[in-house]
């Protein structure tokens, strides 16, 4: 739950908005907008969100570059995107690897269209938490990640 501020809930399959919406006339998730995106890019407004979560979605867009652009966009400047994917170099997670990420290739997406890699957080037993942030132009990200 986040009490103050504004959430958008976007997803590229009207049902799974329909169900939020359900909700909201329950009385829940007041502050929960939702939005239809599209395969190709989430439709968020450019410079409009601080912050994007995603858990163990990002690995099943089919086209992950477009989408990734896409939520740069509509990052602020400073603002961050999080990424929770099953951690692909563990053998032990109990999940089929085409439904996992290594660290390695998330931040390389992610630094591919401008994001640059914050930190991971390692308290998830089977999933890496990985923290990017968008600088304020794609010309200081080239300095940060070329320092």
């Amino acid at each position: 739950r986040v009490p103050e501020g504004k959430v958008i809930a976007v997803d590229i399959q009207q049902e799974m908005l329909d169900l939020i919406e359900r909700r909201k006339q329950e009385g829940e998730a007041q502050n929960v907008e939702t939005l239809l995106g599209s395969a190709l890019d989430p439709r968020l407004p450019a410079g409009s969100v601080d912050l994007i979560l995603l858990v163990d979605a990002y690995h099943e867009f089919a086209w992950p570059r477009e989408m990734a652009e896409g939520m740069f966009r509509a990052l602020k400047p400073g603002g961050r995107l999080i990424l929770v994917e099953y951690r692909g170099e563990d053998r032990e997670v109990p999940i089929k690897r085409l439904h996992k990420m290594t660290e390695r290739q998330a931040r390389r997406e992610m630094e591919a269209v401008g994001l640059v890699w914050e930190r991971t957080g390692d308290f998830l037993p089977q999933q890496h938490f990985l923290v990017f942030q968008r600088l304020e132009s794609r010309k200081d990200v080239r300095r940060e990640v070329g320092s």
